[in-house]
């Protein structure tokens, strides 16, 4: 069947051509939906920076040389790894003789001290008793001519002595107040390092609960599409099969109307072969009486020339006899009542039922996709428990209150120490200012003595200059032998204590030989096992660790988490995905109140296939309607007989042929060309039905069957949309879930915990314990070992 223009407008008109232009029609696959937007998740690690202190270079720093290196001649032997293992693990086996063996070089340094300590006193003890008997210093000699060379000599030694003493004492006295002034921010240093070390261990778990909650972030974008799921779903199948449907209805429109054309026609038909035959029956009467009368007139003697108008006259009859032609009461009878339906208003709500479905579906599914929001709005098992498995997560605990304690700890303790350091401080001035007044009495002893010598003048006046010169100096050794033991006894207990320090602790710190002495295992006892403390499964390198923090890696790294945490674990969200993907499988769209063809309109087209329409033999109306209605030209003849009235010389004869003439023009105005224009009526029926009526059965048949499959492929293929739709929006939902996935294996892998604020805290302690304390402390002391000399100074004051 051929659709005329007149049919595309009345499709158009009925508006199925106006969704040819919505967005995604015709996509294919995903591409409707595209892929998942890009989230922007907020960075869930801390930026921390502990930068390590560091001494600013000084002039003193030479003077840290020279005692290190000293230092290293004083301890000749190596890093004792056996001799602390044993301390920490079985303190009771430890030999002395070990320690000893170890300690030779502070043993020998012992002696030394020991001997200064009993020759010191001795010497002392002597000189009093020799100063007592005035055999010893105190006055002034008579000149002879070695008194010179030996006045010189002494005089040589003691200057160099007192300048040596001198520049050892205001040395002593620098790195006194040095360290003194170091030991006020080393102490604030310690709680500082304490509490970002607090901060570094308190907030991992605090950070792996901001990642966890970042969950919500593909959750809310989840939500926010599930809201237009519905209509999204609804849009996919009508794009996708609007064409199918449109191509359904406008076969049942174009149906409709042919179904009404055919209708009409066949009643045409029948209406107008009823009117035929009456009006042939009022004709033919009429037409027998002017053939009788016009017989009669023509045939009389006195008509002249009327040979070719009573040839005409014989066939003055009925030409169609309409009565023959075939009966169409059946077909008429079984199309009684038809259309039923209004095939126009029926396709127009049949499209604009399919042309909502959008808004359909979005109304069938809200409370599936309410259950939807219920599911997703749900937080997986797996990060629920990340932070609480993380392997540090009960070691920072503790942790962490530990170093909260010792910082709390740290406080007053600090503070005492700064209080004893006070007081170390000023007995280190008391000291330095005794040594310092050793130093001013040989200096005026020794310009009081060769003032004396030089004004040779007056005898008893250079007596009285150099004798008080020799006092002077005399009370100078009397301070000397009085400080010494004190003196000795502070020197080399500081010297023990902060020259250990240095060579066990600073050195090896240094060197690296003490973090390879922890990370040898068995060195350290259990409860010090840093692997077991951490709850690791492999033992953990401090060197490395240490070397790894100092670049700044992460505690994953670090601690090689990979071993002892499954992360992959607590990122599997497919138990998560897989219900959701159940709930998705549940979603449905009922397409079944979409009809494309009401039953009436069902009936009227089922009607017109059983009756018979095509089996109208319509070549018995053709061969009655190819025959005239009159066999005789009427109009003509009437025109002929009108001029036949005015020739004839028989006046009563002209006047009858012009009454015929008349009776006929009036008779074929009022009886023929009506009949003959229902003729003509007929003719339109008759080819319009014979044309359409053999191809009419098959499209019916066609349409009904394309109608019947259609109606019930439709919620198959619209379940087939639906799922293909679901699995789409799944993944496309998946692609925010991955992103979160992805995200966080990045963000616990490398940025959370960066463990730089505990290589930073370790080389700060090193720089405050070493740098800051141990070097002034230990740099101190051989300035006043000059002091030891004091005893033969006081021969020469003479």
């Amino acid at each position: 069947m051929v659709r005329s223009p007149d049919l595309l407008a009345a499709l158009l008109g009925l508006g199925l051509g106006a969704v040819l232009t919505l967005p995604g029609a015709g996509a294919a696959g995903c591409r409707a939906l595209g892929p998942a937007e890009r989230l922007v998740f907020a960075p869930a690690a801390k930026a921390r920076w502990l930068a390590p202190r560091v001494r600013a270079p000084g002039p003193l720093d030479s003077l840290y040389g020279t005692v290190r290196g000293f230092l290293s001649v004083v301890q000749l032997n190596p890093f004792p790894a056996e001799l602390i293992k044993t301390l920490l693990n079985e303190p009771a086996s430890v030999k002395v003789d070990e320690v000893v063996r170890y300690q030779a070089g502070y043993v020998v340094c012992a002696v030394i001290a020991g001997l200064y300590l009993l020759a010191m006193p001795t010497a002392g003890l002597c000189f009093c008793c020799l100063r007592c008997r005035r055999r010893c210093g105190g006055r002034v000699k008579m000149e002879h001519k070695a008194m010179a060379c030996e006045r010189a000599v002494l005089v040589t030694f003691l200057l160099l002595t007192t300048l040596v003493l001198l520049i050892g004492v205001v040395t002593a006295f620098v790195t006194n107040q040095h360290m003194h002034e170091q030991m006020g921010p080393s102490a604030e240093a310690v709680p500082e390092t304490l509490l970002s070390l607090r901060g570094l261990v308190s907030e991992v778990p605090l950070e792996l609960q901001a990642v966890a909650e970042q969950f919500s972030l593909p959750q809310e974008q989840v939500l926010k599409e599930l809201n237009g799921v519905g209509s999204s779903i609804g849009k996919a199948i009508h794009s996708q099969l609007k064409s199918t449907v449109y191509e359904a209805l406008a076969s049942v429109l174009s149906l409709g109307q042919a179904l009404q054309v055919s209708v009409d026609h066949l009643r045409g038909l029948n209406a107008t072969s009823v009117e035929l035959q009456e009006g042939q029956e009022a004709l033919a009467p009429a037409l027998h009486g002017h053939r009788q009368r016009l017989l009669s007139l023509l045939q009389e003697p006195p008509c002249q020339g009327c040979a070719g108008a009573l040839d005409k006259s014989h066939t003055l009859e009925l030409g169609a006899d309409f009565s023959q032609v075939p009966s169409v009461d059946h077909v008429l009878h079984r199309l009684k009542g038809v259309p039923e339906a209004n095939f126009y208003s029926m396709v127009l709500e049949e499209n604009t039922t399919f042309n909502a479905l959008p808004i359909l579906a979005a109304l069938q599914t809200a409370d599936m996709i309410r259950e939807l929001k219920k599911v997703v709005a749900e937080q997986p098992r797996g990060l629920n428990t990340m932070g609480e498995a993380f392997p540090v997560w009960e070691a920072a605990s503790r942790w962490s209150q530990a170093l909260e304690e010792v910082e709390e700890r740290s406080r007053p303790f600090l503070e005492e120490v700064q209080s004893y350091e006070r007081y170390r401080w000023i007995a280190g001035c008391v000291l330095c200012s005794v040594v310092l007044l050793v130093v001013v009495c040989n200096l005026l002893g020794l310009n009081l003595g060769i003032w004396g010598l030089s004004a040779r003048e007056d005898p008893s006046h250079s007596e009285a200059k150099g004798e008080s010169g020799a006092r002077f100096l005399m009370v100078g050794v009397g301070f000397s032998f009085l400080f010494a033991v004190p003196l000795i006894i502070l020197i080399f207990s500081t010297f023990l204590v902060g020259g250990n320090v240095q060579t066990l602790v600073c050195q090896s710190w240094e060197s690296g030989e003490l973090y390879e002495f922890v990370d040898t295992p068995g060195n350290l006892p259990p409860s010090m096992n840093l692997s077991q403390l951490l709850g690791l499964k492999k033992n953990l390198s401090i060197l490395l660790a240490y070397e790894q923090c100092k670049q700044g890696a992460v505690l994953w790294t670090v601690l090689q988490l990979n071993d002892s945490y499954d992360l992959e674990k607590h990122l599997d969200i497919s138990q998560y995905t897989i219900k959701l993907q159940q709930e998705l499988q549940k979603l449905k769209v009922d397409v079944k109140n979409l009809d494309l063809l009401s039953p009436a309109a069902r009936r009227d087209l089922e009607a017109l296939q059983s009756s018979g329409l095509e089996s109208i033999h319509y070549p018995g109306f053709l061969a009655e309607i190819q025959k005239p209605v009159v066999n005789s030209d009427v109009e003509k003849l009437a025109q002929e007989l009108e001029g036949l009235s005015q020739t004839q010389g028989n006046a009563t004869l002209g006047q009858k042929l012009q009454e015929e003439a008349r009776g006929l023009q009036h008779l074929h105005q009022e009886k023929i060309l009506p009949q003959q224009n229902l003729v003509a009526k007929l003719n339109r029926s008759v080819q319009a039905l014979a044309s359409s009526a053999p191809h009419l059965q098959s499209e019916i048949s066609g349409v009904l069957d394309r109608v019947t499959h259609l109606k019930e492929e439709l919620p198959t293929w619209a379940t087939h949309i639906l799922r293909n739709e679901s699995e789409c929006f799944l993944k496309r939902e998946m692609g925010y879930f991955s992103q979160y996935v992805a995200w966080v294996r990045e963000e616990v892998t490398q940025r959370i915990a960066t463990c730089q604020p505990l290589s930073g805290a370790l080389d700060s302690g090193r720089v405050i314990l070493c740098d800051m304390v141990a070097d002034p402390w230990v740099s101190a002391l051989p300035q006043l070992t000059r002091a030891r000399g004091r005893g033969g100074r006081r021969r020469g004051a003479a």
